[in-house]
C-alpha cells in the first residue's frame, strides 16, 4: 500500500513539474528589462523630483539601453547568426526576441523625446540653464564658438569616405553623415569624445554663476562644415550613433590571465554593430545608405526626435545648483561606532547591520583605516569589484601592507566595463605590497566580503563583513545596500576558509552561515523554499519575502510557484527584470511582485523565510539570475542574531514591501501598475521613510547583551 502511495505522490509531482514548464507561465527576460527602463523614464517625468534629478533619470535610462544593446542584444544577434534553436523561458526564439524588443523600444523612445523636448528643456530654461541651437546663439558668441572650432577642434576632426573604414566608427560616439545637395558627395565626420557633447556658450562673466548656456558639439560642427570641406558647396549633415557588441570573448590563458583580458579589451572597440540611431530629420535614403554601410536591418535601427546619446546629459547634473537636486542628509551613526572608540571593541560586543546610504559607509572606511594602523591586526582579506577613483578603502589596504600586515585583495578583472580600471588597480595594489588574486577564468567573484584577523589576548579574533554592495564610497551614497559586521567566531572561520579556497583554487566547502555559489547556493535556496512548504503543510503559517534586483532562474521561479500552490503568501520586491508571472490562477495567485524605482538604486538582497516562527533571513550579493547561481562566486549570509533578523525584517524589508508611492505592481501580462494608497491607508514612500527614520534598526544595540567578548 505504501508503494502505491509513494508512486501516486511521485506521479503527482511529475505532473505538477510538467505543468510548471508551460511557457505561458513565464515573462520574457529582455522585455522585462526594457520595461524596467520605462519605469526609470517615469521618474524623469515625475515633477516631484528636483529638476536635475529628473535629468539624471533620463541619462540613466539612456545608459541602460546602451548597455542592453552592447550586451544582451549583441548576444541575441550572435545566436541568430549561429542559427541557434535555443528558446527563452517564455518560448521565444532569438529572432522573436529581437523583433519584440525593437517594437517595445520604439514607443519608449518617443516618450523619451517628449520628456526631453516638452518637459525638461523648458524647465531647464526657466532655471537659466539653456541648451540652444547654434542659430539661436548671439552673433558674438557664434564668432567665439567658430573660432574655438577652428583653433581647437578642426585639427582633431576625422573624415571617413570609404566603406572599408566602417570598422573605425567607434562605439557610442555621435558622428555626422555629410552629403551634398546633388547627393553625389557622402562623408562621415567624427570628433574626439574628450571635447564632450555639451559646449558652454561664452557669455558675460558676471552672468557665469547664474546662467548656464550650452550648445551640442555636433550642432556647432554642422555649422562649420565650410571649414572642414572648403571646396564643397551646399552641404548638409545629420547625426547618427552606432552601438557595437561589447561582450569580451577571451581565450582564457591561465598562465597570462591578465594578458588575455587586455587582448579582449582591444576587440571591444571593433565589435560588430548591434544598433544604429538616427536623428529624426535624417532622410530615408541616407538612413538606408548607413544601414547598408554597417549591415544592420531595420529592427536594429531607431530614430529619435532629439539629441542622440542621452547618457551624455550627465554633464548637466554636474551644474552646481544644489537647489535643483535632492536635499543632502546626514547618514545615521550608531553611537557605539564613534571615532573615540575602537571599532573592534564594539564589534566584539555586538553584531551590527548597516543599511547604506541611510547608514554611513564611513564606518567601513574607518574600520579598515583602524586595521591598517592597529599593531594587533595580522591579516586582511577583501573582494574588490567596482572601486571608486581615489578610494579610501584602497588607500587603507596599501597602508596596511606597508605596515607589514598580510593584505590579500581578490580583484575581479572581468567586472563589465570596469576591466581597464581593475587592471590598473591590480598594478597599484601590487606596487604597495598587497597580494592580488584575479585569475578566475571560468567565473566572476561577485561576492562582497572582508575579513580582518586580529591577535588578541584570548587568541585570534576574526572580524567579518558580508554585504550586497561594492566597497565603493561613491555608490554607497546612491545605492541601497545592506551589510553585516560581526566577530562571531563561527562566521569568521567560515569566511577564512572561503577566502582560503578562492585564493588557493581549492574546492569550496559547505558552510553553516554562508551560502556560496556556484556550488551550493542555489540548492540551499531551493531546500529552504521546500522547507517552508513543508512547514506550511503542518502549521498553515508559511511565508516568504524576498528583496532582490533580478529574478530569472527558472528553478527558483518554479519553487516559488510551488510555494504559492501550497497556499503560502509570497511577497517579492524585484527591482528590475522578473520572469515570474504573478496572478496565474491556481499557480501564482498567492505571489505579489513590486518594483521600486526612486532616489536611490535598490541594490540590497534580502531573503526571508518564516520557518514556523524560527525565522531565517539571508543577506548578501546574489540575485536569482542564472549567471549568479552558475557562473559567479556569490555569497548569501544567514544572519545569526534573532533580534537583528527582526530589525531587518520590520524596519527594512517590510517597509519596502509596504511602499505605495514609488512601488509598481507587476501584472500577469508583464506590465506594471503604480501602487496607490487604499482608502484610509497612509502613504509610504519607503526611501523617504528610511531617511526620516534612519538608524531605527539599531535600536536593538541599546539593550543587546555582550555577544563575543
Amino acid at each position: 500500500m505504501s508503494n502505491i502511495s509513494s508512486y501516486s505522490t511521485k506521479r503527482s509531482t511529475l505532473i505538477q513539474e510538467k505543468k510548471l514548464d508551460d511557457t505561458s507561465y513565464y515573462l520574457n527576460r529582455e522585455l522585462s528589462w526594457i520595461r524596467f527602463n520605462a519605469r526609470i523614464l517615469e521618474e524623469a517625468r515625475d515633477e516631484c523630483h528636483p529638476l536635475l534629478e529628473r535629468i539624471k533619470f533620463l541619462a540613466i535610462c539612456g545608459s541602460n539601453l546602451d548597455e542592453f544593446f552592447m550586451t544582451r542584444m549583441a548576444r541575441l544577434i550572435k545566436k541568430i547568426a549561429k542559427e541557434s534553436k535555443e528558446r527563452s523561458v517564455d518560448g521565444m526564439t532569438s529572432l522573436d526576441q529581437v523583433l519584440a524588443v525593437s517594437a517595445e523600444i520604439s514607443p519608449l523612445l518617443e516618450k523619451h523625446a517628449v520628456c526631453w523636448k516638452n518637459e525638461l528643456l523648458p524647465a531647464l530654461a526657466s532655471e537659466n540653464i539653456t541648451i540652444l541651437k547654434y542659430i539661436e546663439v548671439s552673433e558674438k558668441s557664434k564668432d567665439i564658438l567658430r573660432n574655438y572650432f577652428k583653433t581647437t577642434i578642426l585639427s582633431q576632426i576625422k573624415i571617413f569616405k570609404e566603406e572599408s573604414e566602417a570598422s573605425l566608427i567607434e562605439n557610442l560616439q555621435v558622428y555626422l553623415c555629410v552629403e551634398s545637395k546633388t547627393k553625389e558627395f557622402h562623408s562621415i565626420v567624427g570628433f574626439p569624445s574628450r571635447f564632450g557633447r555639451l559646449l558652454k556658450i561664452p557669455q558675460n562673466p558676471y552672468r557665469e554663476l547664474i546662467e548656464h548656456n550650452f550648445v551640442f558639439i555636433e550642432d556647432l560642427i554642422i555649422n562649420c562644415l565650410d571649414l572642414i570641406f572648403p571646396n564643397t558647396q551646399g552641404l548638409t549633415a545629420y547625426p547618427f550613433r552606432l552601438t557595437r557588441n561589447s561582450e569580451i570573448e577571451i581565450i582564457m590563458d591561465d598562465s597570462d590571465f591578465l594578458g588575455s583580458i587586455k587582448k579582449g579589451l582591444t576587440k571591444r572597440k571593433t565589435g560588430f554593430p548591434s544598433r544604429l540611431e538616427f536623428d529624426m530629420q535624417t532622410p530615408v535614403t541616407l538612413r538606408k545608405t548607413l544601414m547598408d554601410y554597417f549591415n544592420l536591418p531595420a529592427p536594429l535601427t531607431f530614430t529619435f526626435d532629439g539629441p542622440l546619446g542621452l547618457v551624455d546629459l550627465w554633464r548637466l547634473y554636474k551644474i552646481p545648483r544644489p537647489d535643483l537636486k535632492d536635499r543632502v542628509f546626514l547618514p545615521s551613526l550608531l553611537p557605539l561606532l564613534t571615532p573615540e572608540k575602537s571599532l573592534f571593541t564594539t564589534i566584539t560586543k555586538r553584531d551590527i547591520v548597516l543599511y547604506h546610504p541611510y547608514d554611513g559607509f564611513e564606518i567601513i572606511i574607518a574600520l579598515l583605516k583602524e586595521a591598517a594602523q592597529d599593531p594587533l591586526v595580522e591579516d586582511i582579506c577583501i573582494t574588490l569589484y567596482r572601486m571608486d577613483a581615489n578610494s579610501s578603502i584602497v588607500d587603507a589596504l596599501m597602508i596596511a601592507a606597508q605596515n607589514g600586515k598580510k593584505v590579500t585583495a581578490i580583484v575581479e578583472l572581468k567586472a563589465k566595463f570596469d576591466e581597464e580600471n581593475n587592471i590598473l588597480l591590480v598594478s597599484k595594489l601590487r606596487q604597495a605590497g598587497v597580494v592580488t588574486v584575479y585569475n578566475f577564468p571560468n567565473f566572476k567573484v561577485h561576492a562582497k566580503l572582508c575579513l580582518i584577523v586580529r591577535r588578541e589576548k584570548a587568541g585570534l579574533v576574526r572580524y567579518s563583513h558580508v554585504g550586497s554592495g561594492n566597497y565603493n564610497a561613491v555608490t554607497a551614497k546612491i545605492y541601497g545596500d545592506i551589510g553585516y559586521l560581526t566577530a562571531n567566531p563561527e562566521v569568521g572561520l567560515e569566511l577564512e576558509a572561503l577566502f582560503h579556497s578562492l585564493i588557493n583554487g581549492l574546492q569550496e566547502k559547505d558552510f553553516k552561515h554562508l551560502l556560496v555559489s556556484p556550488k551550493s547556493l542555489k540548492n540551499e535556496l531551493l531546500s529552504r523554499i521546500d522547507r517552508e512548504i513543508a512547514v506550511h503543510q503542518r502549521t498553515g503559517k508559511g511565508y516568504l519575502a524576498f528583496k532582490l534586483n533580478n529574478l530569472e532562474d527558472k528553478d527558483i521561479v518554479k519553487a516559488l510557484y510551488r510555494a504559492s500552490m501550497a497556499g503560502i503568501k509570497v511577497e517579492l520586491n524585484v527591482r528590475a527584470l522578473c520572469v515570474l508571472c504573478p496572478g496565474i490562477t491556481a499557480v501564482s495567485e498567492n505571489i505579489s511582485v513590486i518594483s521600486i524605482v526612486g532616489r536611490f538604486l535598490e541594490h540590497a538582497r534580502i531573503y526571508y523565510f518564516e520557518n514556523g516562527g524560527e525565522s531565517e533571513l539571508l543577506i548578501g550579493s546574489s540575485d536569482m539570475m542564472i549567471r549568479n547561481l552558475k557562473d559567479r562566486v556569490e555569497v548569501l549570509f544567514s544572519v545569526p542574531d534573532p533580534q537583528i533578523r527582526r530589525e531587518i525584517f520590520n524596519y527594512i524589508l517590510k517597509i519596502h514591501l509596504k511602499d505605495n508611492v514609488k512601488a509598481r505592481k507587476l501584472l500577469s501580462d508583464g506590465n506594471y501598475q503604480r501602487v496607490t494608497p487604499k482608502p484610509g491607508e497612509a502613504s509610504i514612500n519607503s526611501q523617504f521613510w528610511l531617511i526620516q527614520n534612519r538608524g531605527i534598526w539599531h535600536e536593538y544595540a541599546a539593550y543587546l547583551p555582550t555577544v563575543y567578548s
